[in-house]
């Protein structure tokens, strides 16, 4: 993930080069009776063809609301996108009109769900669901998709696809019916695939068979993959470039290798610690205290304060570096490398 900025994205946007995909200051909110749930505030980021980024965080931060946003199938009302730009190959798809920005979502966007059971429908073979990817975007009979669909889940490595194509969902293992998930993602040669949890409630055996699948057809077709995930062994063993989302923000980003080596936010910090180490037999746990905040009720200033234990309140805070008071943006601190936080240089010792 290359970081640019806004006026360098402005230049290259739809151009030679210039990344598929750009979310620039996205904010989602849930507009209840109870009050205002902001589930993402400001976030931004880029992907390019072949790159795989990362979306990284605990469950509540906000990662998978943004890739509905994405993709168009947030509930509105209540959701309600009030500011932001999706630019998908240089068009905003938040300006678009609903038929226009569904017919350059389709085929160029796709996301796998993590849950494959109740995301397919479970009265419909799964020959007939990945094959009315090609029956709706692309006008084939039926005996033409279904030929199709043998040939895609031939791709995605579900044995003897001749003869399971007209099974339905129950009739398949979690793992099968996530390739199930996968062949209809890829159906349509998607340029943007975004893979929401893809390998929960797998075992350790068929999550790792999941990710090469994803890895080798991203390879053969070249497009550009969001992993989102809270799983830092599948980031890790896959990733080019990771966002570390909290709070409904981004408060880390940079390659895989910089953020898990030497992280520059202490939510970040904290994460890896929380790791069980091979090398560290007998030893304990290092968990993050404290709970994920209320998207309802984010604390002022950082949001990570209330469990930061490298915190400055007050008197030990440098001017305008309060961090329950001011809010840290997201600036480079080093090359390369992003994050919220007033006093990253000493977390990373520079």
């Amino acid at each position: 993930m290359t970081i640019l900025s806004s006026s360098e994205l402005e230049n290259t946007r739809g151009g030679p080069g210039a990344p598929i995909l750009e979310v620039n200051d996205l904010h989602v909110e849930f507009r209840t009776r109870a009050g205002v749930t902001n589930a993402v505030n400001g976030i931004s980021y880029n992907v390019s063809a072949g790159e795989t980024l990362a979306i990284l965080g605990e469950s509540g931060s906000g990662k998978s609301v943004s890739a509905q946003a994405i993709m168009g199938i947030l509930d509105t009302p209540p959701a309600q996108i009030p500011h932001g730009e999706i630019f998908f190959e240089g068009r905003n798809l938040l300006t678009l009109p609903a038929e226009e920005a569904r017919r350059v979502r389709g085929p160029g966007i796709s996301m796998i769900f993590q849950d494959a059971l109740s995301s397919l429908n479970p009265v419909y073979s799964v020959g007939f669901q990945i094959g009315e990817m090609f029956r709706a975007h692309r006008g084939t009979s039926k005996k033409e998709a279904k030929q199709l669909a043998i040939e895609l889940m031939d791709r995605v490595r579900i044995p003897a696809a001749a003869q399971r194509v007209d099974d339905y969902p129950h009739q398949f293992s979690g793992g099968m019916r996530q390739r199930v998930m996968i062949a209809m993602a890829i159906a349509l040669d998607p340029k943007i695939l975004i893979a929401d949890e893809p390998t929960t409630a797998l075992d350790v055996t068929v999550q790792a068979q999941v990710m090469d699948l994803l890895k080798d057809l991203q390879r053969e077709t070249g497009m550009g993959l969001i992993l989102i995930t809270h799983d830092l062994g599948v980031v890790n063993e896959v990733a080019d470039s990771v966002a570390v989302m909290y709070a409904g923000r981004i408060v880390e980003r940079g390659t895989v290798d910089d953020v898990f080596d030497n992280p520059a936010h202490p939510y970040t910090d904290g994460l890896m610690s929380s790791v069980p180490q091979v090398e560290a037999k007998g030893g304990r746990l290092l968990p993050i205290t404290g709970q994920p905040p209320s998207l309802a009720r984010i604390p002022s200033g950082c949001p990570f304060h209330p469990r930061c234990p490298r915190r400055r309140i007050g008197a030990e805070a440098l001017p305008g570096r309060d961090c329950a008071a001011d809010v840290p943006p997201l600036r480079v601190v080093v090359p390369g490398r992003q994050a919220a936080c007033h006093y990253s240089e000493e977390v990373l010792g520079v």
